[in-house]
């Protein structure tokens, strides 16, 4: 069966047996839908009773924020490729206005518009009878088109999990679950708070924020973690720009709960707006932000305000962590996953020869760039150490080295007349306009030397070569490459090693990194970024990964190529 950008999958069963079927029901709809899947409860919905149903309130209960849980735990479990989101705006508190019964109001009083249009509508729905199928389909579609947009050519599809071995193996549970006759209310709040950073919106974020909605009964503020508050975070340099987490969050709550007044704040400390608003009853933290809740309400006293209830969600397990992963899901496992793959789209070199393939390896002093030169060698590259070329070009009777001498003076010599680049160094040091002069020289006669290294590797037939270039970027020389690596590691661990490697001090090592581009500088014009940071099995992984990756690239390029000939010829 073809597949469907997007979804919804209307759940039907009772609340006490659904979380039991998820991952199976789950995993038929990622057969089915390929990018964003929402997700819609109706307990106890019948489709097939010759009536149309029509949408309803669901109040909020403990048995539900329990199957939200279970739900993105199993869809990062089952189907991690897919966009999941569970929407509430069938689910509303009772009122005291309505004398503690629910509003009889239709929730959807016109069809909700999603972000996503969906393509499929989906249930978990039972046929009794095969012979219901037409009529409990076209019923399916009626309802949700009652309560969404969705794509004028609507497909229906009932999903039928094999379920009859789960009930035998669970049917003691679900006998228990039968007994539960009254579900447990869930505690409700005018105004809750939450605070993160929100990076790569996963599973573990749209459970609190789901969660969160439903504990909210008018407002909810989100304080979302800004650049003072990543310093300390594993892989900061691949965070997010805050304005598109912000994006994000906002764009998954309009389609959760859009009759929601939220509020989006950068968080500067750790406890930002939590410790300042009075109207706040209720702060939503996980098992490991439960000191940080109780943190907060120690402020509040000391503010004079009254302290909020600490509702405790539970961490979600990540079942695909590797050794250098949290337990948890988690955004920074999401971000070291990144290392080694395609972070951007390689720009356009079709000026550029195709083979060799060039890539331009970068990177701050003690970044590990060279490391990761040497093992792409390992693996076939072709290496052009660039600092040992910048060598070249000071060598006596060469362009560069006159250029030099007339630009900095004879005092530069050695007794041999070769130039001491230490003594060149310090007439450039902490002076701008003199260090630009010498790189005007040097640059460009580098550049012409690694031109020479690259026909070299093409004339001897090689189909990849690495330029281990530390000015890459600033040099201006991303113009001979058909895609730039990046290697970073946090400051702190340069610092370390720059200071055993060369014997500098700490406020040397420091002034070093500070005179080249910044990590977060390199990875906005990075196509691949790697990172030394952990055990070198580590590292050999993140490589042997990106020139795997690289080689379908290069395949896929080169089919690209040989179809437009083809094309080409045939229109000739």
């Amino acid at each position: 069966m073809a597949m469907f950008s997007t979804g919804i999958l209307v759940l039907t069963a009772p609340l006490n047996t659904l979380p039991l079927r998820i991952a199976p029901v789950l995993s038929s709809a990622a057969q089915l839908v390929e990018r964003t899947l929402y997700v819609h409860l109706h307990p106890g919905l019948n489709l097939g009773s010759g009536t149309q149903p029509r949408p309803v309130y669901l109040p909020p209960v403990v048995d539900l924020s329990t199957l939200i849980t279970r739900l993105y735990s199993n869809a990062a479990n089952v189907c991690g490729h897919l966009d999941v989101r569970v929407l509430l705006t069938n689910v509303r508190a009772q009122s005291a206005s309505s004398g503690g019964l629910l509003n009889p109001n239709c929730p959807f009083p016109t069809p909700q518009s999603l972000s996503h249009s969906p393509e499929v509508v989906l249930t978990d729905f039972p046929l009794q009878d095969p012979g219901q199928s037409h009529q409990v389909t076209q019923c399916l579609l009626k309802y949700t088109g009652h309560c969404y947009v969705c794509s004028p050519k609507l497909h229906s599809v009932l999903l039928h999990p094999q379920l009859m071995q789960l009930e035998e193996k669970q049917e003691n549970n679900f006998n228990e679950a039968e007994e539960k006759t009254e579900p447990v209310p869930l505690e409700t709040y005018g105004d809750v708070v939450v605070g993160g950073t929100f990076d790569r919106l996963h599973g573990a974020h749209k459970t609190l924020l789901d969660i969160s909605c439903l504990l909210a009964n008018r407002r909810f503020i989100i304080a979302v973690c800004d650049q003072a508050m990543l310093k300390k975070k594993v892989l900061k340099d691949l965070i997010e720009p805050y304005s598109l987490r912000v994006q994000r969050i906002r764009e998954f709550l309009q389609d959760t709960k859009p009759s929601l007044q939220v509020e989006i704040v950068p968080l500067h400390d750790p406890f930002g707006v939590s410790v300042v608003d009075p109207l706040l009853q209720c702060i939503v933290v996980s098992e490991e932000t439960r000191k940080g809740g109780e943190a907060v309400n120690k402020k509040r006293c000391e503010n004079g305000l009254s302290t909020l209830v600490l509702h405790e969600i539970q961490l979600l397990k990540d079942a695909h962590h590797t050794d250098i992963e949290e337990e948890k899901i988690s955004s920074s496992s999401l971000r070291s996953r990144l290392l080694g793959t395609l972070v951007m789209p390689p720009k356009d070199t079709s000026l550029l020869p195709p083979i060799p393939y060039v890539l331009g390896l970068t990177g701050g002093s003690g970044s590990g760039k060279s490391s990761i030169a040497r093992r792409l060698e390992a693996l076939g590259a072709v290496r052009v150490d660039c600092d040992k070329l910048g060598h070249e070009v000071y060598q006596p009777d060469t362009a560069g080295y006159r250029r030099v001498i007339e630009e900095f003076g004879s005092d530069i010599l050695n007794e041999d007349k070769t130039i001491n680049r230490r003594t060149l160094g310090r007439k450039v040091f902490g002076n701008q306009e003199r260090l630009k002069a010498l790189t005007d020289i040097v640059w460009p006669e580098i550049a012409l030397l690694v031109k020479n290294r690259i026909g070299q590797a093409r004339d001897e037939g090689k189909r990849v070569c690495v330029l281990d270039a530390a000015v890459l970027l600033e040099a201006g020389w991303a113009d001979m490459v058909h895609e730039v690596w990046v290697s970073i590691i946090p400051e702190e661990e340069a610092v370390v090693r720059i200071t055993e490697r060369d014997g500098v001090t700490t406020e040397d090592a420091l002034r070093r990194l500070q005179s080249q581009w910044p990590n977060s500088k390199q990875v906005e014009h990075a196509n691949v970024v790697l990172s030394t940071l952990w055990e070198p099995e580590v590292t050999q992984k993140q490589v042997l990964k990106a020139w795997n990756l690289l080689q379908e690239r290069i395949q896929q390029r080169q089919r690209g190529s040989r179809n437009a000939q083809v094309t080409t010829s045939s229109q000739l």
